[in-house]
């Protein structure tokens, strides 16, 4: 299920992933988010927590500790993997629009 449903990352999930390569806490990971993408990525908490729910429901990532209502969170191998599978498939976009080169 994890395969097709994430087949592609959104912009969000991918920034994510990106914050969940150190564990961390949801509020933590909307603040890394917003520093990774330089302020150009926002995520708002029912999008965020959306996105925990299901990352964990699917084995992307794993929680870690919980504190009240204080979750943290960590990418496993598998959000890993699909991680570094999504930056290839970026790359390799960027690099067909430098062969085009007709902008």
């Amino acid at each position: 299920m994890a395969r097709e449903q994430f087949q592609t990352l959104t912009e969000p999930m991918y920034y994510i992933l990106l914050a969940l390569t150190e564990e961390c806490c949801g509020v933590d990971v909307m603040e890394k988010v917003r520093y990774i993408s330089k302020g150009r990525v926002k995520v708002g908490p029912g999008t965020l927590y959306a996105m925990l729910s299901k990352f964990e429901d699917n084995g992307i990532i794993r929680r870690t500790a919980q504190e009240g209502r204080r979750k943290s969170y960590i990418i496993t191998e598998t959000g890993k993997k699909m991680l570094q599978e999504e930056y290839e498939r970026l790359k390799m976009m960027v690099r067909d629009g430098e062969d085009v080169n007709q902008y």
